[in-house]
């Protein structure tokens, strides 16, 4: 049984959806903590009420705006709950050296997009969307792919397609990207890689 820690920085509704499928979908791993970089997330709560524990670490109060003691401070508490695996579910901070060191090919994220498209630098949140939305393109979706040094440029674990359809707003093209393809990804994902599949 693999150990999870889930990166959040807001609401966790991809978060929830992980703790929703424990023990249906994702058999092979177990979330252990979960870790935000804002005390205000409401991410925490949704742990705290399925009894996992929680940890802040924020790079600008705690860690004096520092990347490298940012990413060292997570790398300690993953390291001190024993986490086998990193799932980063709407983990809005960038962090690299020793986390991504210490936990290379073993960290997952979740984007609102199908990778190439509409990534890299600067694309999260309502930004994917607005993009896609830009462009014209008449299929969005979402990608579950592994972290590595390049901002969405890691293996690719697995997509989900979406239409976009008229009248579409940046709003309820995320919320239809999240229940159709996000929430249900997500967990076949983490599932695979901790079955090791």
């Amino acid at each position: 049984m693999k150990r999870i820690g889930v990166l959040i920085s807001g609401g966790g509704t991809n978060l929830q959806a992980l703790i929703d499928k424990q023990g249906s979908v994702i058999k092979s791993g177990k979330i252990v903590c979960v870790c935000s970089n804002s005390a205000s997330a409401y991410g925490l709560e949704r742990a705290k009420k399925a009894g996992i524990p929680t940890k802040v670490i924020r790079k600008n109060a705690d860690c004096g705006g520092d990347t490298e003691v940012f990413s060292h401070s997570i790398c300690e508490y993953m390291k001190e709950m024993d986490v086998d695996v990193i799932v980063l579910a709407g983990f809005m901070a960038i962090f690299g050296g020793e986390l991504l060191n210490e936990y290379s090919g073993r960290i997952i994220n979740i984007h609102p997009s199908l990778i190439p498209s509409f990534c890299g630098k600067g694309m999260y949140g309502l930004k994917v969307h607005e993009a896609a939305l830009g462009y014209g393109v008449k299929v969005t979706g979402a990608t579950v792919h592994l972290v590595n040094d390049v901002v969405d440029g890691g293996k690719i674990l697995m997509q989900k397609a979406v239409y976009v359809q008229d009248g579409d707003t940046p709003e309820t093209l995320q919320r239809r990207v999240m229940e159709e393809a996000e929430w249900i990804i997500l967990p076949e994902a983490v599932e695979k890689f901790c079955a090791g599949s």
